[in-house]
Parts: structure tokens; C-alpha cells; sequence
């Protein structure tokens, strides 16, 4: 098909116009018939979102993907061109995409006018068809839809009246495409109110001109929930020209977003070849997730993105991999003090309400790590508060007992691999709770998991845990009211 050339070949061949609507809905309907994927890397919408989009494809609808930050709302719209034909016919030179069999443009139609069935085609891929603007307050009319050109005016000695004096916005252009809008409540009201005749009509209006283009466009539109800020909010009539609003939402089980996470960290060879995550990691990682959409001081209309536990997984990593340079080791494993290094990756992605503020975005981010620990822990040992409720014996007085007789561990974040499990082997007793609660672990998740008992029963009020300058100390509960060792502590070895 792409041999043709002119528009008298096109028309012998046989070729019928569609519109996109038609096409994707077209396309959907083989693919669905097939049993074939839809879109590729989306984890977690199968039974809901895209359900949702499937529907408003059938239905012919422009759609709406409302929904927090980090919710895959643009990728999902940057997949659609995959429903697309892979070619289409467009006139040769036109700025509009025209289809040689229904031409909307004047360009188009004089070219088609004076050279009949020779008038010149080209083809346009899929990939080519599609456009993104992203809604800011400065966006204009003319951005979107076009305005009066004077150069072009001045240039061809064309008057004012002329049509061709206009200059297209990036709609217009993007007809017979799929036009996304991101952030569609950030866009003015009154740049709002020009989309009505497109959504509705399908046609623009330029200044005073007299002229009616039927566009042929997919809209689709992403917008967080108008709650959200106070910068704007979609205006209703706009809202009732879009067909469909699908509702996006976050991984709703840690599993599937660990899942999310590893598809997406962009991590090299070195780093996947050398750096060892275990389970457990990977698993506080999602949790810190998860606790931050609960937490009291985060804004829960911001949301939390799914790129906070991207990018502090990545942040995991490279804390190893630092660790393993200064200390010149071929290979490491990620350990619980490497979590430190995703503090700053989580600063940067929570919206914090006004109690947060007040603690500071380091502290609550300490915070979430910290009630990650201490929840996840109960759901691989007994939890330390029902034993005490219930008066049982505790699997952790051995260790508990440890620090009493003026024990202590510091697990500095720099610690070589060897002295590593030099200080965790000292403490016998973490070893015999690890073997009764956590079995079959390998020998690099085994030393993870007794590090993560020690930070999680000073999370659970069972042993002390100070701050030092490079590291973590471990002590007894209640033995810095009384030890002068403590008491002469001074502020260098404190963070």
C-alpha cells in the first residue's frame, strides 16, 4: 500500500477512509478477539483501569485519566498509538494531515483541486501520531488552536480576510492523531472554554474567520483529582464534553508494586551484577510506600508516586555500591542501614501537610523507614507488644539480655562486608531467632535479616538504638540513664 504515490492509485486500490475513533476501536476489537495484550508494562489495572479504557475505546469516547501523581496516567496515553493503523494516507505538504479522500484543509483542497487524481500522497506512521501538551497558566488560545499570522500575511502579500494568513496551533496539526493534555485543571478557564466546539463539534474557530475544519482527533486528557490544589479545576462544561473519566489508583498489594519497581529502576549491569537486593529489602522498600499514603503527615490528596519507591530503590543501590567502592569489593549486598541512603530520594516525593512541616521532611521520611521496619517485622516474628499483653515468655530476651550486660553493637554505614558479619555473629542469640523464624534464607539474607531484628526491636522499644556520626549504635534499653561511658558521650559521636 505505501507503493502509492498519487491520489488516483489510492482510490483504484481501494482504500476507505476511518476515523481514529473507528481505528482504534477497529484495532481493539481484532486485538481483544485475539486474546492479544493491550498495554505493555502496566502492572496492577488489568481488572480496573483498563477495563475502563477498553470500554471508552468501544464507545468511540474522548476519555479523562483522573488520578494522583505516579498513577502511569501519560504512559497509558502514549501507548494508545499502538491501536493505531500502522500507516495512513495524508495529502503531500499539508499541515493538517489531511486525508486525500476527505480533505479539510484549503492547502489540501486547492493542491487536489489543480492536479486531480496526480495530487501527491505521502504515509504517516503511528508513531507519528501523536501530540502532548502539557497545561501551564501561560498556555494560549493560540497555542492550541491558532491565530493570525502577520508575517505569513506579509510575507505571501496576503490580506487579513485571507484564510491563509492563519497559523495553526498544535491541535489543528495533530489532526487525525491522538492529542493528549496533561494536567488538564492547571489549564485556564477560558482556554478551557475554547476546547467546547472541538470536543463537541469536532471543528475550531479562528478569530472572525468563517471557516469550519472538522477535526479528527482522539482527545485524551490527565488531570489529578480538583481537590488537589488550588491552581484550577476542570470547568464542568468541559467536564460533560468527555465522554469517559477513568479513575487511575496506586499498586494496591506490596507484591505488585515491587513488581512496578523492578520493571522500572533504572539500574545498569554493573549495579544488577554486583549489588545483591534480598526480598526483604525490596519488600520495606514498597512498604515505606504504602505507610507514607497513611501517614498523618503527608497530604494524601498529593498522593505518593509510585517513583518514590523507584527512585529510593535506586538510592538502595547505590549506597551499596559506594559502600563496596571505598571498601575495593568486588560484590555486596544491600543491608538495613543502606536505607539511610533512600532518605533523600523520599524528601523530594511527599507532600508534606503542616505537622510535617513542623518535624521536617528528613525526620518524617526517618519516620516512614522506621514504621516500615516495625510493621513488616510483625508479620515475620511475634509481635513484642501482645507478648507482653499476654505475659508469654519473649523469643527475644536472649538478645534483650545481651545488651544488658553493657553490650553494644555499632553498625557504621562504610562497615567492610567482613566486619560486617564479624559484629552480627557476636550476638548468638540472633542467629537462633533468625534459624526459628526466618529458615531457608540464604547466607547474605540470613546477616540482612538479623540486622533488620535489631532495628526493628529498638523500633519495638526492646533494645536502645542511638544515632552516631556514621552509623547506628545498639545498646541496652535503659542503660545510657546509667552508664558514664554515656553520660561522657559527646556530640561529635552523636548525629
Amino acid at each position: 500500500m505505501r507503493n502509492i504515490k498519487t491520489l488516483g492509485e489510492l482510490k483504484t486500490s481501494g482504500y476507505k477512509s476511518k476515523t481514529i475513533k473507528d481505528e482504534l476501536r477497529d484495532n481493539l476489537i481484532a486485538r481483544l478477539k485475539k486474546k492479544e495484550k493491550i498495554f505493555e508494562g502496566i502492572l496492577g489495572y488489568e481488572d480496573t483501569v483498563i477495563p475502563d479504557i477498553e470500554r471508552a475505546i468501544l464507545s468511540r469516547h474522548n476519555m479523562n485519566l483522573l488520578g494522583l501523581r505516579g498513577q502511569a496516567k501519560t504512559r497509558i496515553a502514549r501507548q494508545m498509538t499502538e491501536l493505531l493503523d500502522e500507516y495512513i494516507p495524508v495529502v503531500a505538504g499539508s499541515e493538517l494531515n489531511d486525508d486525500p479522500l476527505a480533505p479539510v484543509s484549503r492547502y489540501a483542497k486547492d493542491v487536489i483541486a489543480e492536479r486531480g487524481d496526480d495530487a501527491p500522497i505521502g504515509w504517516m506512521h503511528r508513531s507519528e501520531r501523536y501530540a502532548e501538551k502539557l497545561a501551564t497558566p501561560d498556555v494560549s488560545v493560540a497555542d492550541l488552536i491558532g491565530d493570525v499570522d502577520p508575517i505569513r500575511a506579509a510575507n505571501l502579500k496576503l490580506s487579513y480576510g485571507d484564510e491563509r494568513v492563519i497559523h495553526f496551533g498544535i491541535i489543528p496539526r495533530s489532526n487525525r492523531c491522538i492529542f493528549v493534555i496533561n494536567e488538564l485543571p492547571d489549564l485556564q478557564a477560558r482556554i478551557q472554554v475554547a476546547l467546547f466546539n472541538i470536543l463537541q463539534e469536532g471543528d475550531i474557530q479562528i478569530r472572525g474567520f468563517k471557516l469550519r475544519i472538522p477535526l479528527d482527533i482522539e482527545f485524551i486528557f490527565t488531570a489529578n483529582p480538583e481537590d488537589y490544589t488550588n491552581r484550577g479545576s476542570i470547568v464542568t462544561p468541559l467536564k460533560d464534553r468527555i465522554g469517559s473519566q477513568i479513575l487511575t489508583h496506586y499498586p494496591k498489594s506490596i507484591e505488585l508494586s515491587k513488581q512496578i519497581t523492578q520493571q522500572e529502576s533504572r539500574l545498569n549491569a554493573e549495579q544488577k551484577d554486583n549489588v545483591e537486593v534480598g526480598e526483604l529489602l525490596k519488600t520495606l522498600i514498597e512498604q515505606i510506600a504504602f505507610e507514607a499514603r497513611a501517614s498523618e503527615f503527608v497530604d494524601n490528596k498529593s498522593g505518593v508516586s509510585a517513583r518514590l519507591t523507584i527512585s529510593a530503590y535506586e538510592n538502595l543501590v547505590s549506597t551499596a555500591e559506594r559502600r563496596m567502592l571505598l571498601n575495593a569489593e568486588d560484590k555486596t549486598f544491600a543491608r538495613i542501614s543502606d536505607l539511610a541512603g533512600a532518605v533523600s530520594a523520599i524528601n523530594g516525593k511527599i507532600e508534606l501537610v503542616y505537622e510535617g512541616e513542623q518535624e521536617g521532611a528528613a525526620m518524617v521520611a526517618q519516620g516512614l523507614i522506621a514504621k516500615a521496619m516495625r510493621n513488616h517485622f510483625i508479620s515475620i516474628f511475634p509481635d513484642p507488644s501482645k507478648l507482653k499483653k499476654k505475659k508469654q515468655g519473649s523469643p527475644y530476651q536472649k538478645i534483650i539480655d545481651w545488651f544488658a550486660e553493657n553490650n553494644e553493637v555499632d553498625l557504621l554505614v562504610n562497615e567492610s562486608e567482613k566486619n560486617y558479619r564479624i559484629i552480627l555473629d557476636s550476638i548468638t542469640a540472633l542467629e537462633e531467632l533468625v534459624n526459628q523464624y526466618a529458615p531457608n534464607l540464604s547466607k547474605n539474607d540470613k546477616y540482612v535479616m538479623k540486622e533488620f531484628v535489631l532495628h526493628a526491636l529498638a523500633e519495638h522499644s526492646q533494645i536502645g538504638k542511638a544515632m552516631l556520626e556514621r552509623g547506628i549504635q545498639f545498646k541496652d534499653l535503659f542503660g545510657s540513664v546509667f552508664s558514664p561511658k554515656d553520660m561522657q558521650m559527646g556530640e561529635e559521636d552523636l548525629n
